[in-house]
């Protein structure tokens, strides 16, 4: 396992981390600055973090800073109760892979979707196998749009808090299930992004790491959950604070071959939002080599 002790190589800050600052929307050309004045050598950011400033100042702003991605967020939400809102999702999905490649991401990182309509309180159906299906037949077919563009698609199975809501795969098994079906000689092309927050619980999580193995191992991200927590969506906490063990899960990925960027995540309205920028980014040094 590498040692993070001594330095922040290996740290990549996602971009959700800091997206406020003292509480104020903090722009994303503010955050890469940032960024690069702390050391950090990469980022993960968000599409509409992207979309505020523009595809083409971010292109050029990671470039002259000499920044590198550790994923791009996101594509997915592939459901939908109709054949115009299956078109538009493809759609969007493909101009994500687009963007991924304008900034020269490793991988596009997917949350796939659940139940339409459930995020904003109205879910069209109960039919959490139909959405399944959805999310399966949205892979497949953004898949082949992203081989052509040499784009790998990382899944990301969300805790199951989320099944309704965000993301229907729930767990690192039936992730892998989606990429053996799409990808039985494992290319490359698909995998997974593990991250903590998420697959901590999972009594197979060991197991099914080594199942992925070093071609499926596409991203890690790291964060905390702290007990007890405030809210589901937005109390993550800083590596250290909670009850994860990271090391320990970082160990098994690493084990594998994983030799990408440790990528910190953290929403948290109530706390590491309303704190400065700058404190935030000295923390998530500190604690990458600490607690990571």
């Amino acid at each position: 396992m590498r040692d993070f002790s001594q330095d922040h190589r290996w740290l990549s800050i996602n971009t959700a981390t800091v997206r406020k600052s003292r509480g104020q929307d903090l722009p994303l050309t503010d955050i890469l600055d940032a960024c690069a004045r702390h050391g950090i050598p990469a980022i993960s950011p968000w599409r509409d973090q992207v979309a505020a400033v523009g595809l083409k100042t971010v292109s050029a702003q990671v470039k002259s800073l000499g920044l590198k991605l550790s994923g791009y967020c996101r594509g997915g939400m592939f459901t939908a109760v109709d054949a115009a809102g299956l078109q538009a999702a493809r759609d969007d999905n493909r101009r994500a892979v687009d963007e991924a490649c304008e900034l020269n991401a490793p991988c596009l990182v997917l949350v796939v979707g659940a139940l339409p309509g459930a995020l904003a309180g109205r879910a069209a159906h109960k039919d959490i196998g139909r959405a399944r299906q959805q999310v399966s037949e949205g892979i497949a077919e953004l898949l082949a749009y992203a081989k052509s563009q040499g784009m790998p698609l990382a899944i990301e199975p969300l805790h199951p808090m989320y099944a309704a809501d965000r993301a229907c795969i729930n767990t690192l098994e039936q992730a892998l299930d989606v990429c053996d079906a799409l990808d039985p000689g494992q290319t490359g092309s698909i995998g997974v992004a593990v991250d903590v927050y998420h697959v901590w619980w999972d009594p197979k999580l060991q197991a099914q790491i080594e199942r992925a193995g070093k071609n499926r191992l596409l991203a890690f991200h790291v964060c905390d959950w702290l007990t007890p927590t405030t809210d589901l969506l937005n109390d993550r906490g800083m590596m250290g604070d909670g009850v994860i063990d990271i090391p320990r899960i970082r160990g098994w990925v690493e084990a594998q071959g994983f030799a990408g960027f440790s990528e910190v995540e953290i929403f948290s309205t109530g706390h590491w939002w309303q704190r400065d920028h700058d404190e935030v980014l000295k923390t998530c040094i500190e604690r990458h080599r600490s607690a990571v």
